[in-house]
């Protein structure tokens, strides 16, 4: 088993904005985080993305980028990501559980990689389906299933 937590929970009104930071958010089986742009009846409902990879871009990069910049919903740290594959289920607090539908996407120009010149989605980003609801907020638990 790997755990983590949850760093930073981040939403948007509408696809191709940049997302903020929120304290919690309630998660919708079959549909995403109510109240993101990404929410809906298809695999990519929920994206994450590792605090440590954020980390490594801002020294690599010389950048700042904090929670949401990368367009990810939830920012987790300390959960290892390299043995995540398709298929896999992450526990997000209590009562939330996460299948992992897709590793990466296809790399298109997009408002972060305009903005800061570089994404961390098409190579790191795990997009999930929400198979059981509830609410998570920062600091709740994360674990491999």
């Amino acid at each position: 088993m790997s755990n983590g937590t949850i760093y930073a929970i981040s939403v948007s009104p509408e696809r191709g904005q940049l997302k903020k930071e929120v304290p919690e958010a309630n998660l919708i089986i079959n549909f995403g985080i109510e109240n993101d742009g990404h929410a809906g009846a298809w695999g990519r409902q929920v994206t994450c993305l590792s605090m440590k990879s954020v980390h490594n871009s801002n020294i690599a990069n010389n950048l700042h980028m904090g929670p949401g910049d990368f367009a990810e919903n939830i920012l987790i740290d300390g959960l290892e990501f390299s043995d995540i594959v398709v298929g896999n289920h992450l526990r997000l607090g209590r009562d939330v559980i996460l299948e992992v539908t897709q590793v990466g996407k296809e790399d298109h120009p997009s408002i972060v990689s305009r903005t800061f010149g570089v994404s961390l989605l098409p190579s790191e980003g795990l997009f999930c389906s929400v198979v059981k609801g509830g609410r998570i907020a920062k600091g709740d638990s994360v674990e491999k299933i």
